[in-house]
């Protein structure tokens, strides 16, 4: 029996060196927490959650004072137990921010399932159900950058397919007109005719324009479009969104928990959900969502983060790609904090078998980076 004992928890924030924008959106650092928690026998877990930890600091200060006393000298096979005590006593003390403490939930979920993986033997993949030995990859790409043109794009998606290896993107719009954005789309084509092309508004439009876009974008093999709806009536307006157009609708980003996600289950909005681990509780959240959606008849996905997402999407039937940045310049963590990314081949990635999540992380990288 491994009982947890210690913890260490790691802010790092890298500089990008350019501004990435989406339609509602701009980065320009890419921040994330490291969590390790080690046993009274040793094992120890290496994991990172987070793509735009803007709130490093507050994350941190949740999981020192009010998880860690709940999850302190736990069985780590006991991660249900565990998960309950956290979301059950610290999610009501924050009334003004839930989505805060689901994030310091995950975190610690995480490395409690790395370090189930490390004492089974196995990959979180494993300990899951498994399925998969390999995934298809989606680079996410299309951001708005000032004074990029259509030349620009169909360059880039040529380079994303013959030269960086991905056979699928995921493809940034919300951010202008409809017609404006269809243009952007047909040069993403045009730059790659064989490429797999899903979309992502990230809420940016509103029925009619949705709509709109999905109508004219359809020539163009849409594979999904994501988030196409504004926030404040997501479920109904993508159902209407849903029943007008002939492109599946994905989303579950957004949401902090499975009930976000069953909400648009029931309203029948969604084709596909990319429930986002490190955003609503972590893995023993998304295994609960994976499942709902299976009896739904709901693909799978999961928003960015390859270094969880991988073992997670490998353990289930109806899960789809498998998203990372083709830009090393987006996700500098991933492209050099990570020490054994898979190579990819013929757009597909091994699925990693070290236990746990089975990731070597670059501690000179980590060190440079550390902001606590």
């Amino acid at each position: 029996m491994s009982k947890i004992k210690n913890l260490k928890l790691i802010a790092v924030e890298v500089p990008l060196n350019k501004t990435f924008s989406g339609s509602k959106y701009k980065l320009d650092k890419r921040c994330t927490v490291i969590t390790r928690i080690e046993t009274d026998d040793g094992l120890v877990s290496e994991i990172y959650n987070g793509d735009n930890r803007t709130q490093t600091k507050e994350i941190i200060k949740i999981i020192n004072e009010e998880l860690w006393p709940l999850v302190k000298d736990g069985d780590i096979f006991k991660s249900q137990q565990l998960w309950e005590k956290m979301f059950i006593q610290v999610v009501p003390k924050h009334h003004e921010d839930y989505g805060i403490v689901m994030q310091a939930i995950a975190c610690v979920d995480s490395a409690i399932w790395d370090l189930r993986g490390k004492a089974a033997g196995k990959n979180v993949a494993a300990l899951l159900g498994g399925y998969h030995d390999e995934l298809p990859m989606m680079g996410i790409c299309g951001y708005y950058i000032e004074g990029k043109t259509l030349g620009d794009i169909e360059k880039e998606t040529d380079w994303i397919y013959n030269t960086a290896g991905l056979h699928a993107i995921k493809f940034k719009v919300g951010g202008l007109a409809p017609e404006e954005d269809v243009k952007r789309i047909a040069a993403a084509r045009q730059g790659a005719p064989k490429m797999t092309i899903a979309v992502d508004a990230n809420r940016g439009w509103d029925f009619l324009k949705a709509v709109k876009f999905a109508q004219l974008a359809e020539q163009y093999d849409i594979r999904w479009f994501e988030e196409p709806y504004y926030w404040f009536d997501d479920a109904y307006g993508m159902a209407r969104i849903k029943n007008k157009i002939n492109i599946p609708i994905t989303s579950g980003q957004s949401e902090i928990s499975g009930n976000g996600v069953k909400r648009m289950l029931e309203a029948r909005a969604v084709d596909i959900v990319n429930f986002d681990a490190s955003e609503a509780g972590g893995i023993t959240e998304w295994q609960r969502v994976a499942g709902m959606c299976h009896f739904y008849g709901v693909q799978m996905a999961h928003h960015e983060e390859p270094q969880i997402a991988m073992q997670m999407l490998a353990s289930v039937p109806h899960s789809t790609y498998l998203e990372c940045f083709p830009d090393p310049d987006r996700d500098p963590v991933w492209e050099k904090m990570v020490l054994n990314r898979p190579p990819l081949i013929d757009g597909k990635i091994k699925v990693m078998t070290d236990p746990g999540f089975g990731l070597k992380l670059d501690w000179d990288f980590i060190k440079k980076y550390q902001v606590n």
